[in-house]
């Protein structure tokens, strides 16, 4: 009897709390590896550069071109004004070699930036590398297409106080951040047959951007129009080749930069 009472005193219930801990990190464990495995498919299908040839990747007296550390360098390393773009979602960033060409063609230095898995959001602050790597040049536009131009915003909000920061350019893009009080120069450059841009967020970012932003609308231009990776997904039918594009966007920054300029001096002036 008492050996009997002294099994029912030290009797326990099994804990089975360490096995549904065990199963709880086991699902989550999946759930997180099938979630990875699910965005690495989708980030792999992105729009690749058409130029399979590189021929726009050459580099020459004129016009250099240099490959730096994530990024793809044309024109003057030694210009005055250097122009950061952040490539569209899921677009290959040498897509973008035809635009900077032009761009550089202005005397400008024009960088493209390379994304992790093609997304600006995971790396806001890549013109900091860019930057970092020519610091003779004195001032900096930074500027995006579609999901770049809404980083580079961001940047440029992050960045408010910096001196060198002279503008912002959004390709196909709209700003999520309030630059109302920057003073920052700004242009916004869209195609008129852009059917990815959402207008009402354009006009909604517009209320956000520094007084005496520009808007340039190039009709007949579409979404993928400003680099060269071919038709995108959802997007209106160009009615004018891509390149006419990239050259009318190259202008009107340049017109941009230039007014900054003028305005600047203008004010030196005055003062």
């Amino acid at each position: 009897m008492d050996a009997m009472h002294s099994r029912n005193d030290t009797f326990q219930p099994r804990r089975r709390w360490p096995r549904r801990l065990a199963w709880a990190l086991v699902t989550v464990a999946v759930i997180l590896f099938a979630g990875v495995a699910a965005f690495a498919i989708y980030a792999s299908d992105y729009y690749r550069d058409a130029d399979t040839t590189h021929k726009n990747l050459v580099s020459s007296a004129a016009l250099p071109v240099a490959q730096g550390d994530g990024y793809l360098a044309f024109g003057d390393p030694n210009a005055a004004t250097g122009i950061v773009l952040y490539p569209g979602a899921k677009v290959e960033y040498s897509a973008y070699a035809p635009l900077m060409r032009f761009v550089a063609e202005h005397g400008y230095l024009a960088v493209a930036v390379e994304m992790p898995f093609n997304f600006a959001f995971f790396d806001i602050d890549a013109a900091d590398r860019v930057r970092a790597a020519y610091p003779q040049v004195d001032t900096w536009w930074i500027g995006g297409h579609s999901l770049g131009g809404s980083m580079a915003a961001q940047y440029a909000a992050d960045h408010a106080d910096d001196v060198a920061i002279e503008g912002l350019v959004l390709l196909g893009a709209y700003t999520a951040s309030d630059l109302s009080d920057a003073d920052l120069g700004a242009v916004t450059v869209y195609g008129s047959n852009d059917l990815i841009l959402d207008r009402d967020k354009l006009a909604e970012g517009a209320t956000k951007l520094p007084e005496g932003a520009k808007t340039v609308v190039i009709e007949g231009g579409n979404h993928a129009g400003f680099g060269d990776y071919g038709p995108q997904k959802g997007d209106g039918e160009a009615t004018l080749p891509p390149d006419d594009q990239q050259k009318q966007t190259a202008d009107a920054l340049a017109a941009s930069i230039e007014d900054r300029e003028s305005h600047a001096k203008a004010s030196s002036a005055a003062a």
